[in-house]
């Protein structure tokens, strides 16, 4: 369970890194639209882990490499944009937030669930009115 202390260091981190992202995400992901869906900050705010969605990219693996290969600049970015707000700029590390991918497999699982069930009560109808 996060602190509020965390939570409103997470949103915080949240506003500024999509702003940095907007501002300059073309120069790491060109034609791609990242958006930071969650960051996640450790008890002494040092460590934040930031989850990201990517848009136009066939290879999240791939994009979320290249971000984290880029961690450093993009630190000294928001560095000197929390600088007045914050006493430590966090160690960032990135992830790609499959919850969408999750999201749409469950439905997918749901649906078929729902067509069997359909199909079974079919049956079971047809089975009772021939007897």
């Amino acid at each position: 369970m996060e602190s509020k202390r965390q939570q409103k260091f997470a949103g915080l981190l949240q506003e500024e890194l999509a702003a940095v992202f907007q501002k300059e995400g073309a120069a790491y992901l060109p034609n791609t639209l990242v958006t930071i869906t969650k960051v996640r900050v450790s008890p002494d705010l040092a460590v934040a882990k930031v989850y990201l969605s990517f848009l136009n990219t066939n290879n999240t693996t791939l994009s979320v490499n290249t971000v984290n290969s880029h961690a450093g600049e993009i630190r000294y970015k928001l560095g000197s944009r929390i600088r007045h707000q914050a006493r430590v700029v966090p160690t960032l590390t990135f992830f790609v937030d499959d919850t969408n991918e999750y999201t749409e497999h469950m439905d997918k699982i749901f649906d078929k669930i729902a067509r069997e069930r359909k199909d079974t009560e079919t049956e079971n109808d047809d089975a009772s009115s021939e007897i």
